[in-house]
């Protein structure tokens, strides 16, 4: 599928492809190569630049998630999002080799459990790399999810650019690094592969613009409910935004000429086999999201207040060579999340790129779509360097509707990015096609743009992931030796409780494959308050007491009261064994646990260890 350009009087140009979406109006701001030259660059080139181009992505993949690779005892400093996907991870194996229910699992937060679906479960790749997972941990498993959602979406940026959208493979390139390696995806890689696996979206892309193909209704429809349904279980907040997206751009592009109209009823045609295949697939999962078990209805409030800063626009990532941290930390909420840092280069590129191709429908159509996601991001209130000014952002009225109430305002930001690499794209192309009547022109036309893109981009030149050393699982975990302890019907406490300040048990867990249950946990959980999503389960009495402890902070004496509520906690987690690893201020907890059992732990295989079965026992 490629779509037809249009020259400055909006008459078609080149040979019109076969089923196309926007037949009057092919990605190309030039003339068609073969008609304007009659020179093809011959077939061992173009495969030599296919083989540059994907040899650049997969090196800058690497270069990125270098530090996890060169450092296997180290984590991400965004340790809890780590740790939670090594457990998904274990849990996609679960589910192959158990057959385990992949929606929802009972193996954290006992005895509640956790909404999966609610949480990201990225079954869609947790499954089929279940042999990874299997044979070399939940650990590496990680590092290789992190490292391919970058090289695989690099690489279908680059398919769908250059076999389908443009003729430049050079252009194709610059589009695809963007898109893959922009400041966004790489802050992202900081403990959310699930969000930066964008290898679908330009498919789906791809294949709604498929959708007016006529006689295909059915097939094309068909495939694209598929890749709908696959990316659903990565993430469901980006295939939501690429939606809206193309929603628009359809809009606006396939209105503003009568030539696109004709291909309306063949389009809705097809977008109806569409909805009602995904929709059939995907209808008990999504019931199970909003109404199983754990089901949360929107973010917290203060999550939904999560709006990008106005001045990030024209500022660098932390992760940008050219960043500052004191600055990009002023305008986030965290470092995983500085979605709109495109420094000063983008900006004024963009502007310049939508002047100069502003008669092409389609590079209009693009730049409305990433100014409105631009505004949805601000959020409900604008924020600039860092403080409220007051100023309703266009997202006041839409955070608190139901499924938009689940979106974290900031994140539209990040779908900017793509509609900036897909300019890029034409921009580069468009330039190559100055030159193919005028000889004389290659060289300045060239270095212009090679200066142009310079400026932009390589301040914007990512740098790798932070790392930090990773807590030992000790061998009581890695042995099996907790096995003796801890039946599949009771759980294992750990001191401070699983939770974002305690990342290391999930990992445990993960290790042993989810057999081993833990109370609590890292995720996203239903307040009992008022029904929306919350990062932690309702702090416990017991729960917050040793967080304190952990945290260093002033606590009570142990008494009478303290150790009634420790047991009717410990009970309530269904808990066989309390285990407590060295680390910070671990005396402290290991006093006051023993304080409140009243006996004192056994050190086994590199822990503190107590059993509490016979006082957890239904019959104690």
């Amino acid at each position: 599928m490629t779509i037809q350009d249009i020259d400055p009087s909006n008459r078609p140009l080149g040979v019109a492809m076969p089923s196309v979406d926007i037949e009057a109006e092919r990605i190309l701001l030039e003339q068609d190569l073969e008609q304007s030259s009659g020179l093809r660059s011959p077939r061992w080139r173009a495969r030599l630049l296919d083989v540059a181009a994907v040899a650049s992505i997969a090196l800058m993949a690497f270069l990125v998630t270098r530090t996890v690779w060169f450092h296997p005892d180290h984590e991400l400093v965004n340790a809890q999002d780590q740790a939670f996907f090594e457990w998904m991870l274990a849990h996609g194996a679960r589910v192959v080799t158990d057959f385990a229910y992949p929606f929802v699992s009972y193996q954290v937060n006992v005895p509640f459990g956790i909404n999966l679906m609610a949480n990201t479960s990225v079954l869609a790749v947790s499954i089929p790399m279940t042999p990874i997972t299997l044979a070399f941990g939940p650990h590496i498993a990680f590092n290789v999810f992190l490292t391919g959602a970058l090289l695989l979406t690099g690489l279908s940026w680059y398919y769908v650019l250059s076999r389908h959208l443009v003729t430049s493979k050079v252009a194709a390139w610059v589009g695809a690094l963007f898109a893959a390696f922009a400041p966004s995806m790489v802050a992202h890689a900081n403990g959310h592969p699930n969000i930066i696996s964008q290898f679908l979206i330009p498919l789906i892309i791809w294949r709604t613009l498929c959708l007016v193909e006529s006689g295909r209704a059915v097939r094309n429809g068909a495939l694209l409910g598929l890749l709908i349904v696959w990316q659903a279980f990565i993430n469901l907040e980006i295939l939501f935004m690429t939606a809206v997206g193309v929603g628009v751009f359809v809009t606006i592009v396939g209105l503003s000429a009568a030539e696109h109209r004709r291909h309306f009823k063949t389009f809705v045609a097809g977008l109806g086999v569409t909805a009602a295949l995904s929709l059939t697939l995907l209808a008990y999962p999504l019931y199970i999201q909003f109404f199983g078990p754990q089901a949360y209805h929107g973010l917290a409030h203060d999550i939904r207040n999560f709006g990008a800063d106005l001045a990030s626009y024209w500022n660098y990532s932390r992760r940008s060579i050219a960043g500052d941290w004191k600055t990009a930390m002023y305008m986030t909420q965290n470092s995983s999340e500085e979605n709109a840092f495109f420094g000063w280069g983008i900006p004024v590129l963009f502007v310049g790129l939508v002047v100069w191709m502003r008669r092409s429908r389609v590079v209009i159509g693009l730049a409305s779509v990433a100014l409105l996601f631009a505004l949805m991001s601000l959020g409900p209130v604008v924020r600039y360097i860092g403080e409220d000014t007051g100023v309703a952002g266009p997202w006041s009225l839409l955070h608190g509707v139901p499924i938009l109430n689940s979106v974290v305002p900031t994140r539209w930001a990040l779908a900017v990015a793509p509609v900036i690499a897909v300019l890029l794209a034409l921009g580069v192309q468009r330039a190559n096609g100055l030159v193919l009547d005028r000889p004389k022109a290659v060289l300045p036309v060239r270095l212009a743009t090679t200066v142009l893109l310079s400026l932009a981009l390589i301040p914007m030149f990512p740098t790798p992931l932070l790392t930090q050393p990773m807590m030992p699982t000790p061998a009581f975990i890695t042995n099996g030796t907790w096995r003796e302890y801890v039946d599949a019907d009771h759980t294992v406490v750990t001191l401070p409780l699983p939770d974002a300040t305690f990342p290391a048990a999930a990992r445990w867990s993960a290790i042993t494959g989810n057999d081993m249950r833990l109370p609590r946990g890292y995720g996203l959980y239903r307040n009992p308050v008022d029904g929306t999503g919350a990062f932690a389960a309702p702090p416990t009495a017991t729960s917050q007491y040793f967080y304190n402890l952990w945290a260093g902070y002033w606590v009570p004496k142990v008494d009478d009261t303290r150790r009634a509520q420790t047991l009717e906690d410990l009970r309530f987690w269904e808990a066989g064994l309390v285990v407590l690893p060295p680390q910070t201020h671990d005396i402290e907890m290991r006093r006051a646990m023993s304080d409140i059992l009243g006996f004192q732990p056994t050190w086994v295989e590199g822990v503190w260890i107590w059993d509490v079965r016979h006082l957890t026992s239904t019959t104690s």
